[in-house]
């Protein structure tokens, strides 16, 4: 199942590229405070979403993408980004030749039995590895209830803050005594949320919706149902009903240093 849905993304990485948000700046450089280095990683790039803040922050930026529709599009948006054929379990990449890993959407999708020590491998000593997620803000009434009306597949978990927790449990993130190849690779990891916001119309944020991958596994006829249910909400919310709009984001981080 984990496979059937990142692999999902390969069929809408136009759409992808066009809607889907950037990342907190305030996120990326907490993530990267500890780097030894300005040499970064951006594992499972995607369309260049992360990528592309990183380049802004001034860090010397390679990505990973094994997606070939997606690295495409990353290629068109950043030209002059070094961008691989690659995965978190096979990264084309020498030795301790990256101060930090980050991931962007992206850890989930990670064999984290085989990532963790190609994770490690490529890191140099005392290297970062971090995930960053956006997701919606819903502490704020109008998207909780969105949150209800796509039966959360459009929007993904409801708490955020035990999305990381779980996240850390789930991934098999590293910590003192267990994961990523074992206790000396990495430490405990730490987490921290971001305030973030997209301005949407609402025919953006359905389209921005119809690229997560809980809606693009749907059969047709019930992701067309599915959109057709947020687009009504959205058409009789105050907040959401008449032209641009700023959609109320959070980019949470999980990050842990290599030994």
């Amino acid at each position: 199942m984990r496979q059937r849905y990142a692999s999902s993304f390969g069929a809408a990485a136009a759409a992808y590229a066009a809607h889907r948000p950037d990342y907190a700046p305030a996120a990326v450089r907490w993530a990267l405070e500890p780097a030894p280095g300005p040499r970064v990683l951006d594992l499972g790039a995607g369309t260049g979403k992360l990528t592309g803040t990183l380049v802004e922050l001034g860090f010397d930026t390679v990505a990973v993408e094994p997606d070939s529709a997606m690295l495409a599009e990353l290629r068109s948006t950043l030209p002059a980004v070094r961008a691989l054929p690659g995965s978190a379990e096979e990264i084309p990449l020498p030795d301790a030749s990256v101060d930090a890993v980050l991931a962007g959407n992206a850890l989930h999708w990670f064999d984290m039995s085989i990532a963790g020590p190609e994770v490690a491998r490529v890191l140099a000593p005392g290297g970062i590895l971090a995930g960053l997620w956006n997701v919606m803000d819903d502490r704020v009434d109008w998207v909780a209830e969105l949150a209800r009306v796509s039966d959360s597949a459009a929007i993904g978990p409801r708490d955020t803050q035990s999305n990381w927790r779980d996240a850390t449990k789930e991934l098999h993130l590293p910590r003192a005594d267990a994961g990523m190849g074992g206790a000396a690779r990495f430490g405990s990891p730490e987490q921290e949320e971001f305030a973030h916001s997209q301005l949407r119309t609402a025919d953006s944020l359905v389209a921005t919706l119809a690229t997560r991958a809980g809606v693009l596994v749907m059969p047709e006829r019930e992701r067309a149902a599915a959109l057709g249910r947020i687009r009504a909400y959205l058409a009789n919310r105050p907040e959401t009903s008449s032209g641009e709009f700023t959609l109320p984001m959070l980019t949470g981080v999980l990050r842990t240093r290599r030994s």
